[in-house]
């Protein structure tokens, strides 16, 4: 009977949805994902929001990332500096982009989506849209993140009105000619810079520490100083045999179901009542690894090879100790929260070594800072006043290093012969000059040993007739730049009228 349902389980399927319309109209509302969970992740318009609502936001940022929307998760995830972080920024800024789209009247209607989902990268053969594409991809990579066709509309709306957002803060934009030119010869004339390094360690020996501030420290920030917490993890893992690695075209896809089925499979038979991990796989006849007990910036040597896996063990909670479907590559996982070794705060004793080193950083941090405030006031009121750089500098008790002469707007790639005779922090200092003209200082441009301050003696205006060659290259980039610094400072403003408040991430 098993085996006649599965083989007729999609006409079933059909028929069950056709059945269950009425229903939907008429009984079911739209579900308030805040009082789903008192697990909150934020607050955003005033509404909770609840980690379900984040943990299905990160599912679309993975079907986003395999649909090949990559414009859509730069501007969703900008600023993001890890996965967690992209993730977050992602789940706030759709929820605000989707508030603004409405609050605008600038949402896309059905055959705009329909013609962006035709042009998604992972439907797209040589001849345009390729309709096995689309129906393998529905088949293999929506199921095991539990989603369908809709949640692919879904991203395509988010993707048109975020395009229709942009194209309303644009109007109007443009360069003129005078600021053009301004900023080429800026950016492409050669700078003659020379630097003052101020390094940490020459300041080390001026930092004393008494062991009274070292405890108050401790007292202060106590909460601050914990063991890591860690976790032992068991997880099953659905793989392709040696000899089905071999396979192509539809005998690789139906197998690669077949496995994606059985994922599926085994996350629904752990939704049972009563559902034991350890059972459920010898009933499916998968074996169960298990990792030894890691933390979150030390993964297990079973999760090195896919460190996705580390981030996801760190999601599961004693209340929801099993994960989702994670598929990478062609191996799908499932992970179990096995056991937690609780972070415990620290001693003294324990913390003492950390602390010790925290404020002697930021003492000479601190002294490095100072330095160079003295330093730039000492050189810029030297300079006014017509001295040369070098007795400026002597003026100051300090040594200036000739850099160079380079160009701000042309750097070297990382494999090139002259980028690899650069010091590493030559491109902060770019940055830095770029915002100066020659005679001026700049302020301190912090570096990994200490700081430098960079003094523009001169800069050679670039050849007349590289400005009208490149001209339309370097405005198209310059307006490029433009139009994603509003972008991002609209983003930032909308996040501020939403009052977004994280509460747990």
């Amino acid at each position: 009977m098993m085996k006649l349902l599965r083989k007729h389980r999609n006409w079933l399927m059909i028929v069950i949805a056709i059945l269950a319309l009425p229903f939907v109209f008429y009984f079911v509302q739209k579900p308030d994902y805040g009082a789903i969970s008192k697990d909150r992740f934020a607050s955003i318009y005033g509404r909770d929001v609840s980690m379900v609502e984040k943990r299905r936001d990160m599912r679309l940022f993975e079907l986003a990332r395999s649909l090949g929307m990559f414009t859509l998760l730069q501007d969703l995830a900008y600023g993001a500096t890890s996965a967690d972080e992209a993730y977050t920024q992602f789940a706030i800024n759709l929820i605000v982009t989707r508030h603004e789209a409405e609050r605008l009247g600038i949402q896309p209607n059905s055959a705009e989506v329909v013609d962006l989902v035709r042009n998604l990268p992972a439907f797209r053969g040589p001849s345009g849209f390729d309709p096995k594409k689309y129906e393998e991809f529905s088949g293999s990579a929506l199921a095991p993140l539990g989603f369908t066709d809709a949640e692919i509309d879904e991203l395509a709306r988010a993707e048109s009105s975020l395009k229709r957002i942009k194209q309303l803060l644009e109007t109007g934009l443009s360069i003129p000619e005078a600021d053009s030119k301004a900023e080429f010869e800026q950016f492409y004339g050669k700078s003659f810079v020379s630097v003052i390094r101020l390094r940490l360690a020459d300041f080390a020996k001026d930092v004393k520490l008494t062991d009274e501030e070292v405890r108050k420290y401790y007292d202060t920030h106590q909460g601050e100083f914990k063991t890591e917490e860690k976790r032992k993890i068991e997880f099953v893992k659905f793989a392709l045999t040696d000899e089905q690695k071999k396979l192509t075209g539809k005998e690789r896809i139906d197998v690669l179901q077949k496995l994606s089925d059985r994922a599926e499979d085994f996350t629904q038979a752990l939704l049972e009542k009563g559902a034991n991990f350890h059972q459920v796989a010898a009933k499916v006849q998968v074996p169960v690894q298990t990792t030894g007990e890691f933390s979150a910036g030390s993964p297990d040597e079973k999760f090195k090879s896919t460190p996705k896996l580390s981030s996801l063990a760190f999601q599961l909670t004693n209340q929801e100790p099993n994960s989702d479907v994670f598929e990478e590559g062609s191996d799908y996982y499932i992970l179990h929260l096995a056991s937690v070794v609780e972070a415990r705060p620290l001693s003294f004793e324990e913390a003492k070594p950390k602390i010790v080193d925290t404020l002697k950083a930021e003492r000479e941090r601190e002294l490095v800072s100072n330095k160079a405030a003295k330093v730039v006031h000492d050189l810029r009121e030297a300079l006014k006043t017509g001295a040369p750089l070098a007795r400026a500098c002597e003026q100051a008790g300090m040594k200036a290093e000739k850099l160079e002469p380079f160009t701000i707007a042309e750097d070297q790639s990382p494999g090139d012969e002259q980028s690899k005779a650069q010091p590493p922090d030559v491109s902060s200092v770019k940055s830095a000059v770029a915002q100066i003209q020659p005679g001026e200082v700049t302020d301190l441009v912090p570096s990994q040993d200490g700081g430098i301050i960079a003094i523009l003696e001169k800069r050679d205006p670039p050849d007349p007739a590289k400005y009208q060659e490149n001209k339309a290259t370097f405005d198209e980039r310059y307006l490029r730049n433009r139009r994603a610094f509003i972008f991002y400072d609209w983003l930032r403003d909308r996040q501020r009228v939403a009052d977004v408040q994280l509460t747990n991430s």
